[in-house]
């Protein structure tokens, strides 16, 4: 498909579903954790994903790409990817879904930060400044305001915070490396074929690796493979390579509210009205980080 200029209706209605997705998500790893200790379970989901991708791979008549020039760089990949799901499953684990989707998707914040000082042309402008702080302060609120209402924990938020700027470290290497050459499939091959190992060796030091299993458990790890990392991973990527990058991440400040919405309907999750006064502020401040220049 060639490059567009423009999001299209196609693609809107493509990047909202995937921000549905991905605040459901959110839900399935919280029921998950139940019957599996979150490291082991991130760890299995990124070894059935190895298999799914290759798969992928084959049946369209393509090979495993390891271009010279890519493979420290996958590893850096994978093991930045390691981090961000040993963060983010833990922080389902210790805190609540509305509570983890805020600060985890405070990301662009991150990014934007990182890339002013690392990225030729992505300086921080006024608006982006403005947007900047808006989303630091619904952070800074979330995680102060823990005793407004909800499963509020410390360590889950500081978990999710480092979620975040992990993501916002797989985003870099991503850009600013020769990954950027590679097709989506093999960005997130590499992605979970390093996370895989790391994941699953370090299980153990966060205590027994089976809880209270039963097969809804088993069918959020088959969802997680097959849905969500294997068949999501790589469409959104690909969105990312048919439309503009600032047009794509401008959807982003649709899934803290997806997130918020579905861990209040489908767990019961208190929202208190400091929750919602810092999803304002994040949601706000990515839209103003992701406002393309004039």
């Amino acid at each position: 498909m060639e490059r567009k200029p423009n999001i299209d209706a196609f693609g809107a209605a493509s990047l909202i579903g995937f921000s549905v997705l991905l605040g459901f998500n959110q839900v399935v790893i919280k029921v998950v954790n139940g019957g599996l200790q979150p490291v082991f379970f991130a760890g299995l989901r990124s070894l059935g994903v190895i298999f799914c991708v290759w798969l992928w791979i084959r049946l369209h008549g393509r090979r495993l790409d390891f271009k010279p020039g890519t493979i420290k760089a996958g590893i850096l990949m994978g093991v930045v990817f390691s981090f961000e799901f040993l963060c983010l499953f833990m922080a389902l684990d210790l805190t609540s879904v509305t509570r983890t989707t805020v600060i985890f998707y405070s990301m662009p914040v991150w990014l934007a930060v990182a890339a002013h000082f690392l990225m030729p042309g992505e300086r921080i402008t006024r608006i982006k400044a403005a947007g900047l702080m808006m989303a630091f302060a619904g952070v800074a609120y979330a995680i102060i305001s823990r005793g407004a209402g909800g499963e509020g924990s410390l360590t889950g938020d500081m978990f999710a915070l480092g979620a975040a700027i992990g993501w916002a470290g797989i985003a870099l290497v991503a850009r600013a490396t020769r990954l950027s050459e590679v097709r989506p499939e093999m960005q997130v091959f590499w992605q979970v074929l390093v996370s895989a190992p790391i994941l699953l060796l370090v299980a153990p030091l966060f205590g027994p690796l089976i809880r209270d299993l039963e097969p809804i458990h088993l069918w959020g790890l088959g969802f997680q493979i097959v849905v969500i990392v294997s068949a999501g991973f790589i469409f959104w990527l690909w969105l990312l390579s048919v439309y503009p990058a600032s047009s794509v991440a401008s959807f982003s400040f649709l899934t803290p509210i997806f997130g918020v919405f579905m861990g209040w309907a489908m767990l019961g999750e208190q929202i208190s009205p400091a929750l919602i006064f810092s999803l304002v502020l994040v949601a706000g401040g990515i839209v103003l980080i992701n406002r393309p220049a004039r």
